[in-house]
């Protein structure tokens, strides 16, 4: 333990101490897909098996979850620079293109876009939504069905081995 504790952090420094990852949120409703690139996706409940995501407020993602009702979470790998470039803006530049159309992508249940080169993948039913006061918003969603692409990269913190 530290002899001199910093205990003036500030609420956002404090949080770069919590983990955090790479993800698309993505979601699909009446022909139109979107995604984007979120940082906190937590489990919130093993019965029903939920998820909880962070997205920032105002993200292109937002009306087609909010009519669709349901979402995808797709877990990057940390070397993947090409999905975290082509995800990272709130707002696409061209939001008349598809940023799927040069990806591949298959769907489940819901009918959200999964991304296949990613790790691991999470279709999800909305079950909340939390419009908070701040600069994101809370979806929690019922995973529905999943696929783990690249088991090699399974590893460490992202298996449980008490279940």
């Amino acid at each position: 333990m530290s002899a001199h504790p910093n205990k003036n952090l500030s609420g956002d420094m404090a949080l770069a101490y919590l983990p955090a990852g790479r993800y698309v949120l993505t979601s699909a409703y009446d022909g139109a897909r979107a995604g984007v690139l979120v940082h906190w996706v937590q489990p919130c409940a093993e019965e029903p098996a939920l998820l909880a995501v962070a997205a920032k407020r105002g993200h292109c993602v937002e009306p087609l979850i909010r009519d669709s009702r349901a979402f995808a979470i797709c877990v990057l790998r940390s070397e993947d620079r090409l999905l975290v470039r082509k995800f990272q803006s709130p707002h696409p530049p061209d939001e008349t293109t598809d940023p799927f159309d040069s990806l591949d992508v298959e769907t489940f249940s819901t009918g959200s876009p999964v991304l296949t080169r990613s790790v691991v993948a999470y279709d999800c039913e909305v079950v909340r939504h939390f419009d908070l006061e701040a600069d994101h918003e809370l979806y929690i969603g019922q995973i529905v069905a999943a696929c783990v692409y690249d088991p090699s990269a399974v590893v460490g913190p992202m298996l449980r081995t008490d279940a």
